[in-house]
């Protein structure tokens, strides 16, 4: 039998765990403090800051949940994410969330591209993706003949590694704030002369010691632990795929069209297509054995 897994206390955990990250970021001005930090600019206030906010283009493509999601008063958008577990594919997964979240900011029908919000794609990572000793890595489009020549979309990536050694062309505040992400105590905080870090570290401890906050940390790791238990490890997105692919089967065997199916659920065509084929290759499946020939478990991984 697999070792049931220890829950580390509300009290010790560090900002590289997602579900404080979440909590302590839910907050406008510490969002704002720590994108000031990052930026190396004072950030205009946020007007719109959500957690875990889902995007998708469709109820059957791959959606994304973002960890920290807002918009300040210029309409710059602004996408944070926690990564204490290493990917391989967070390059290309750092182009999805993009592609997705431009797909969000504009209007259906609108004909000036221009209307896209500047935004910025930030990774706090807890290793170095890219292998060269830096704590902060910014990508921008740049014309590979002309190098000083970049393209402007208004799109800025950001990849941030707290295990960085190469100090040059960063603040010292930005390499205390991700000194005090693996080791988010009072003793941290007490050594570093930054307001906005010390107002980080006040929300942190608030959030620690709040109950309410502390009922919904055992209540989410309940539900983690019980879907491991059971095999499952299911979310809201892999359910409504589920559901989906039943309504599509259940409607095929009545005979309906493709055309009708897709009106029914206000879906594109070729996605109920793309499902309808994969039942005729496996008629005898149930939803759940569609959804995992079509979903990858690469795409199912949990995380914590």
């Amino acid at each position: 039998m697999q070792k049931k897994q220890k829950m580390i206390p509300l009290t010790q955990l560090n900002l590289t765990n997602r579900f404080l990250f979440d909590e302590v970021v839910d907050d406008p001005q510490t969002h704002q403090d720590i994108l000031s930090i990052i930026l190396g600019d004072d950030v205009p206030t946020l007007k719109q800051n959500s957690t875990e906010k889902e995007h998708r283009i469709s109820p059957l493509a791959h959606s994304i949940r973002m960890d920290v999601f807002a918009i300040d008063e210029q309409d710059t958008v602004y996408n944070t994410e926690m990564q204490a577990k290493e990917r391989e594919d967070l390059q290309k997964r750092s182009r999805y969330y993009q592609s997705l979240m431009d797909t969000s900011l504009l209007e259906p029908g609108a004909a000036d591209y221009n209307q896209l919000n500047d935004s910025y794609i930030i990774m706090i990572l807890t290793f170095d993706l890219f292998g060269e000793g830096n704590y902060k890595y910014t990508f921008l489009p740049q014309c590979q003949e002309s190098p000083n020549t970049i393209l402007q979309d208004g799109t800025t990536r950001i990849f941030l590694n707290t295990k960085g050694h190469n100090k040059e062309n960063v603040s010292q505040e930005l390499i205390d704030f991700l000194r005090y992400i693996e080791n988010s105590t009072e003793e941290t905080a007490a050594a570093i002369n930054s307001k906005r870090i010390q107002r980080i570290h006040e929300r942190v401890c608030r959030v620690r010691t709040n109950e309410q906050v502390g009922v919904r940390y055992m209540q989410a790791w309940e539900e983690r632990i019980y879907d491991r238990e059971d095999g499952r490890e299911m979310g809201r997105e892999e359910q409504r795929i589920i559901s989906t692919i039943s309504l599509i089967k259940k409607n095929l065997a009545r005979g309906l069209s493709l055309k009708d199916i897709a009106d029914f659920l206000d879906e594109d065509i070729s996605e109920v297509q793309k499902i309808a084929n994969l039942i005729q290759q496996h008629p005898e499946a149930d939803a759940d054995t569609l959804y995992e020939i079509l979903v990858p478990e690469a795409d199912r991984s949990f995380e914590w």
